[in-house]
């Protein structure tokens, strides 16, 4: 018997996206698109105007759309349903998978969409070093044989103000790490996305310091929450989406959720991760989603729920304080963001 509970982190039916709101505006949006620049080129250098803007992802979304994508294969993966987000409805299949930030494959929203051709997943497998007793070379097959799939839906919110609602299918981080038995020095888990500037061209640009690394600590990566996903909408997940597998961390920042990973290092010290690194004043290790801590050239406060014209107040922990607070209990989390 599925349960179904309520809690905070639940969105209204009347707050997330309408697939009609997007059809019957597009024209309108595209247009108005074209007159103001509402398309940059690199969130890095995002303005306020951007961060804020009435509807950016029509655009986007179209221009991947209309695009010649070579799409990967979407086999249906069999999974069992849990009560991870029950109450919300998902934001809908081309949403997700057309407006996207991955500058492996480009810095635009939609050139990860054009551009997945070049990613190349199998065969693909993921290295496990340091503070741990079992490390070594894993293919990534092996890797899935030994964890029944589960659907999650969860609130992604990213560091430019917007949130999405995506059906996860995937494993809890925790039943992963506790394979590789990580020992009493390992305090951090970090991981890094392929490095190969052929199957992901915009590597060939200096925009961050390749490979793209992401951490977290120890408590963080065995929360509940946290999660390796494999899939969407009970589909494998596709490359611009950061397939074969990437990480799903819920209450944070969405750079934190790095995408197809390769290497995990259990380390002791604290690890300098990609965004933190290039620009420490605007994104910080822990990327707590915090509407009480703005971004240097946007606010918080508030974020714009992709395929409406909707705003909400954005949330503590992106809503899911009741499973996360407590680890960051004495933390100043306006210092330490």
């Amino acid at each position: 018997m599925l349960i179904k509970t309520t809690k905070a982190s639940d969105i209204k039916e009347s707050e997330v996206c309408d697939e009609g709101v997007y059809y019957s505006r597009r024209k309108f949006i595209k247009q108005a698109a074209a007159g103001t620049g509402l398309l940059a080129a690199s969130s890095l250098y995002l303005p306020t105007s951007l961060a804020m803007s009435d509807d950016p992802v029509a655009p986007a979304v179209a221009n991947a759309k209309s695009s010649p994508v070579v799409k990967t294969k979407q086999n249906t993966l069999k999974f069992k349903k849990t009560q991870y987000g029950t109450k919300l409805k998902s934001t809908p299949y081309e949403y997700i998978t057309g407006y996207n930030n991955f500058y492996e494959l480009g810095t635009g929203k939609s050139d990860p969409a054009r551009n997945a051709e070049y990613l190349k997943t199998e065969p693909w497998s993921i290295t496990v070093e340091g503070q741990a007793e079992v490390t070594g070379k894993f293919n990534f097959e092996d890797i899935l044989k030994r964890h029944s799939l589960q659907e999650r839906i969860y609130r992604l919110r990213c560091v430019e103000a917007w949130s999405m609602v995506v059906p996860w299918v995937g494993f809890p981080l925790a039943d992963l790490i506790k394979y590789f038995k990580p020992n009493s020095k390992a305090k951090y888990v970090e991981f890094q996305t392929l490095y190969n500037p052929k199957l992901l061209p915009g590597q060939n640009r200096r925009v961050l310091d390749w490979p793209y690394t992401e951490a977290l600590r120890i408590d963080e990566a065995m929360n509940s929450l946290s999660f390796m996903a494999v899939g969407i909408y009970g589909k494998q997940i596709l490359n611009q989406n950061g397939a074969p597998i990437r990480l799903v961390v819920p209450w944070k920042y969405g750079f934190k959720n790095i995408k197809s990973i390769v290497k995990i290092r259990f380390v002791e010290k604290l690890p300098r991760t990609s965004w933190w690194k290039s620009a420490p004043q605007e994104y910080g290790f822990y990327a707590n989603v915090n509407p009480a801590v703005d971004h240097p050239r946007w606010t918080q406060k508030r974020e714009r729920i992709i395929g409406t014209y909707r705003r909400r107040k954005t949330e503590l922990f992106n809503g899911y304080s009741e499973e996360v607070a407590s680890m960051y209990s004495g933390l100043d989390l306006k210092k330490n963001i």
